[in-house]
């Protein structure tokens, strides 16, 4: 399942929510997330807050894109992808990644690769309003790249 959401969400939560709907008792031996949350700092800078946007439609597909690649890598059993968009504060969680599978070698791979992709190559763009350290002074700034994960 892919969900772009302009609104809060609770990761933990919708993990729950969507393993108990959807996978039978005994089914899968492990399951692999990872969470991301905005960040207060970013290149040396305070961010107060993050206008996140995306191009509906062509979003949705790259991530359906991501999905299916890492199936044929890795056997999984299902995957849950949930991004947020729009307005967002330090804290707030930006985007969750799940991966079941019967082996945790396969969940843990799959989800790495899933959000390495996903903040790398998926069509999000974000805008901080940030005081630069020097300056003390607000102002908005799109992220010219994505901090790298490896």
């Amino acid at each position: 399942m892919i969900s772009i959401l302009e609104t809060a969400f609770d990761p933990w939560q919708s993990i729950a929510s969507y393993q108990q709907n959807m996978h039978k008792d005994g089914e899968y031996g492990a399951c692999a997330t990872f969470v991301g949350t905005m960040r207060d700092f970013n290149q040396g800078d305070t961010v107060n807050g993050m206008l996140l946007e995306h191009y509906p439609g062509m979003t949705e597909k790259h991530l359906e894109k991501i999905v299916v690649a890492a199936q044929n890598q890795w056997q999984l059993l299902d995957t849950l992808i949930i991004h947020r968009v729009g307005e967002l504060l330090p804290n707030d969680p930006i985007v969750l990644v799940a991966t079941w599978s019967v082996h945790r070698k396969d969940a843990f791979e799959a989800c790495r690769f899933i959000m390495e992709d996903l903040k790398s190559k998926a069509p999000f763009w974000k805008k901080e309003c940030v005081v630069e350290a020097d300056q003390q002074a607000q102002k908005n700034r799109w992220v010219e790249k994505n901090t790298s994960g490896y």
